[in-house]
């Protein structure tokens, strides 16, 4: 599959959960399934950093669920998911020798990935009259993309 596809599928797995992403790329970079040693970007496959991404990722799964969690599209949840987005397409188009692109199409994603991620919960929040049901099959939604785009490498 072509490195832009990933990144924009990674972008938008940012964009649904922020942690999953850097957690799915960092778990590809030390299998060795994305060659990121000797770049900037080598850190994300040392030998701890799939598990602290794996931490934070299981973190905000559970913050999600809380009533008091602040909106997805309020700056600073929306900043993070961009940032989370263009980290993870970076990663994506250093390995394929396509940074400017791919770190677009993550940043492009990781906007849809939030919006579209935000209107599909609620159109599912309304089919289930619960929001738990929803925010879980978005939870199953981005690791499934998340574990396609990795073992599309």
């Amino acid at each position: 599959m072509p490195p832009l596809v990933l990144a924009l599928l990674i972008g938008i797995v940012a964009g649904m959960r922020t942690m999953t992403a850097p957690m799915a790329i960092s778990w590809a970079a030390y299998a060795g399934w994305l060659p990121l040693g000797g770049t900037w970007l080598g850190w994300l496959g040392w030998w701890g950093t799939p598990w602290i991404f794996t931490v934070l990722a299981i973190g905000e799964y559970v913050a999600d669920k809380l009533p008091t969690t602040p909106s997805r599209k309020s700056p600073p949840g929306f900043i993070g998911r961009l940032v989370s987005g263009a980290l993870c397409g970076a990663a994506i188009g250093l390995a394929a020798s396509s940074l400017p692109l791919c770190l677009a199409a993550g940043v492009i994603g990781a906007v849809i990935g939030t919006f579209g991620g935000y209107a599909a919960r609620m159109g599912l929040c309304r089919a289930f009259g619960t929001d738990l049901p929803a925010a879980l099959v978005e939870d199953l939604a981005a690791i499934g993309i998340a574990a396609f785009a990795v073992s599309s490498l």
